[in-house]
């Protein structure tokens, strides 16, 4: 599971006052690497006033004023923050229990710049003049095989300015936004924040709840002014270079939704889009779902719906209170890795467009409209870790949100339904051989091993369930002192009614000294047929649309297993738009019509359930 990466730049006033290390703290509880941009401006006016010596500031033709940096006051801003800014930040986040390591970028060349064209200046007088030696540029590159290594090896990385002035000379003073989104689109990270002191963008400076909630690209920069430019300048350039969610946060916090500006890559063809858009713009590969969760409930809450993030992080959207449920089980998370969401002449490029953000969006949009009535209720679960062998939010489903009927969120297209799916056989192998010389008589390998142990495992497992398929999906060696080793993950996809328990003790035969036989998952598989009253009412929506359907069984492995390992005569289809062949490809894409299909004709399925006469659910 990929822990994610969040670029946080939090400025000096918000961090003396230290609640913002407790937020910080709780993203590294849910575990992320987090790499800190520092702000120094009051650790610099403290360190200057310690001295007892002037900031000189240039005073530019716009009226705004910056610190004037000369190569002879660089010692004093690195002075600053490595002294007062950059100790008090390891102090907060220590006093936690964090591990944190802090430098100015420019430390051995973590991050490189290049030097500004001379600044065009307005003296006291009145005067223009051009001012040569101010040391000021913006970042260029970063050393992220250095910062990655830091990044794994502590729960903080700080980095505050200078860089290091790729042509040599003095360190280069720059924005502390522009780096940390510099360093977001340099190390590929998944969130960006930009901690402002004010509640987010404000379209009206002078009413702090007017915070411009969205901003697609080139939109925000007609409501910044004075510092708020900067931060605007580096959430354009996140957009640009990057594919992390970017938001602008406050006052001096990460943690109140009233007070964000998040920023979205492309605006949708057609506002009936913008659900899926976005849904698709937050990045949520398995293990960080969080703040797609966050975001969508908030769009729940906006429309009136109860919603919540549940105990296993499972976004849970409920209306009605009726006992006559239906449950609509879609997943958060994605396959790694992600790119930036992108339209496309009519269609949406992204990763989990399909897989499967899409049916998710859908389903939330029929929650929103669905007419539930007072008997009923209508239920939509974002699962987490759908993607991975875990399954934990579908397993929480299974045993805290029991329902009638499940439409499974998955990509069928939208003139297909899905009946069932092939279960999951996972097994680990452990071959050991004694350590020595591949040039030895009759030398046998650790992978040599390896190799024989799956070939007869897989031999036997598919005499017991012949149309099961097989793929050894991973594969690890470790060399020791005394032997070696070799571990390999033996994957089969089961079809419905394989006996489980003959699979096991077939694949346990194979265990010896030698080798070593784990089963790591059995899942069984799960098909419903065409006869249940949800497959009914989806037929009858099908014929509605004028579309004449597909029934599948898939060969890949859904929730819908899940929920049925002890769930007995509740009726499940799977459904959602997209092409399943993209699934996991890195040409994912969905295209805007064929969303659309499958949003209409899903509504249809969901009234025509829940008008159905008593006992015939």
């Amino acid at each position: 599971m990929t822990r994610p990466l969040y670029v946080v730049k939090v400025g000096s006033a918000t961090l003396d006052r230290g609640t913002i290390h407790t937020e910080l703290a709780a993203l590294v509880a849910r575990g992320a690497r987090l790499l800190l941009v520092a702000g120094g401006a009051v650790g610099i006016e403290q360190h200057y006033a310690a001295l007892g010596r002037p900031m000189p500031e240039l005073r530019l033709a716009n009226g705004d004023s910056v610190r004037y940096c000369p190569p002879a006051e660089m010692t004093h801003l690195v002075d600053a923050y490595e002294r007062v800014t950059l100790p008090g930040v390891e102090d907060g986040l220590r006093a936690l229990g964090l591990d944190v390591f802090t430098a100015v970028a420019a430390r051995g060349g973590l991050v490189t710049g290049r030097a500004n064209r001379p600044l065009k200046t307005v003296s006291p007088e009145g005067r223009t003049r051009v001012v040569r030696d101010h040391r000021a540029g913006v970042p260029v590159e970063a050393d992220t095989a250095r910062l990655r290594a830091l990044l794994e090896a502590y729960d903080v990385v700080c980095l505050s300015a200078p860089v290091r002035d790729r042509d040599g000379g003095a360190p280069l003073n720059v924005d502390a936004d522009v780096l940390a989104a510099a360093l977001s689109n340099a190390l590929g990270a998944d969130h960006l924040r930009l901690v402002t002191g004010t509640a987010g963008l404000l379209t009206d400076p002078s009413d702090p709840a007017s915070t411009l909630p969205h901003a697609y690209q080139g939109e925000a920069a007609r409501y910044a002014g004075g510092r708020m430019r900067q931060k605007v300048r580096a959430a354009e350039m996140a957009l640009e270079g990057g594919s992390a969610d970017i938001a602008i946060t406050g006052p001096h916090t990460l943690a109140e939704p009233a007070g964000w500006t998040r920023f979205w890559r492309g605006t949708a063809p057609e506002a009936d889009l913008e659900l899926l858009g976005r849904t698709v713009g937050v990045p949520s590969v398995s293990g960080d779902e969080h703040e797609l969760a966050a975001y969508l409930a908030d769009w729940c809450a906006e429309r009136g719906i109860d919603a919540k993030i549940d105990a296993v992080g499972n976004l849970v959207a409920t209306r009605g209170t009726g006992d006559r449920s239906l449950l609509l089980l879609g997943h958060l998370d994605t396959v790694p890795h992600h790119w930036p969401a992108e339209w496309r002449e009519g269609e949406l490029h992204g990763r989990g467009s399909v897989d499967a953000k899409g049916s998710l969006a859908a389903f939330l949009e029929v929650l929103a409209t669905a007419d539930v009535p007072a008997d009923g209720s209508l239920r939509v679960v974002g699962a987490v870790e759908e993607e991975i062998s875990s399954s934990k939010g579908a397993f929480h489903a299974r045993d805290h949100y029991p329902a009638d009927a499940v439409v499974i969120g998955e990509p069928s297209g939208s003139d297909k339904l899905t009946l069932g799916y092939y279960g999951l056989f996972k097994l680990r192998v452990t071959a050991w051989v004694d350590s020595g010389h591949s040039a030895g008589m009759d030398a046998v390998s650790a992978p040599d091993a390896l190799t024989e142990a799956v070939a007869s495992l897989r031999a036997s497992v598919l005499a017991q369930a012949p149309d099961a398929l097989s793929a050894l999906i991973d594969v690890r060696c470790e060399t020791g002192r005394e032997r070696h080793r070799a571990v390999g993950i033996l994957n089969f996809r089961v079809p419905p009614g394989a006996d489980l328990d003959a699979l096991r003790e077939a694949a346990l035969s194979h265990g010896s000294d030698a080798v070593e036989i784990a089963v790591e998952r059995a899942t069984p598989g799960h098909s419903g047929g065409r006869t249940s009253s949800l497959a009914k009412v989806f037929s009858r929506a099908f014929g509605q649309a004028g579309v004449r359907p597909r029934f599948v069984v898939k060969k890949g492995t859904s929730d819908m297993n899940t929920l049925a390992t002890t769930w007995r005569g509740v009726p499940m289809v799977a459904y959602g738009p997209g092409d399943s062949a993209l699934d996991h490809t890195d040409e994912e894409r969905i295209g805007a019509e064929e969303y659309r299909a499958a949003r209409s004709l899903l509504a249809d399925a969901v009234a025509r359930w829940f008008a159905l006469p008593e006992g015939s659910r």
